[in-house]
């Protein structure tokens, strides 16, 4: 008897140029990582600006400073974003990265899929549109005497509450899946021979 292993069908071939299809968001990934490297250099950029205004005496006062710092704050945020995207991304839609026992494994990546990782995002994205939003706050004084600057902090305050509404939507309807799970049929017995 001889086994022979049947020949692929045309159904298998093009599933499974499909499933490696997802190998071309690599370079896709490895673009936000020269974005990351964008950011960080923008990060020193504006940390050397700060210490220059601050340590040289150009007087910058409190108001100053505190732009400034939500500015860096800023830029890690928007840098922990693309950390997410990169790495919950990559892991959920093209290949494991395999970080069982590693020391630095971030918590998360345990349990990151496409649900976790929309509502992660959203919470990012909250994060710093509350970030420019206090910065606007903080400027108001002087974007209100500007024109249609009142206008402008309104819109920014919508737009704002619009991300919150949107992370609260996600949440919830990630909860609501996850307390009713699609049904799957169960699989056939197989008819046993007698």
């Amino acid at each position: 008897m001889s086994s022979t292993t049947p020949a692929p069908t045309r159904g298998s071939t093009i599933g499974s140029l499909i499933f490696l299809s997802r190998w071309l968001q690599v370079p896709l990934y490895l673009g936000l990582i020269v974005a990351q490297a964008v950011y960080v250099w923008q990060f020193m950029k504006e940390l050397w600006h700060l210490a220059h205004g601050v340590f040289t005496g150009h007087g910058m006062d409190e108001g100053e400073i505190i732009i400034a710092v939500l500015g860096l704050v800023d830029v890690v945020m928007i840098a922990n974003l693309l950390i997410m995207v990169i790495v919950g991304g990559y892991e959920t839609f093209v290949s494991r990265i395999r970080l069982d026992n590693h020391p630095d494994q971030p918590e998360w990546l345990s349990h990151v899929n496409a649900n976790v990782l929309k509502t992660k995002l959203a919470m990012s994205i909250i994060g710093i549109s509350s970030i420019h939003l206090l910065r606007s706050f903080i400027e108001a004084e002087h974007t209100v005497n500007e024109p249609n600057g009142g206008e402008a902090l309104l819109w920014q305050t919508i737009i704002h509450l619009a991300f919150i509404v949107s992370a609260v939507a996600l949440a919830w309807i990630d909860k609501v899946s996850m307390k009713h799970p699609p049904k799957v049929a169960p699989a056939p017995v197989p008819a046993t021979v007698a």
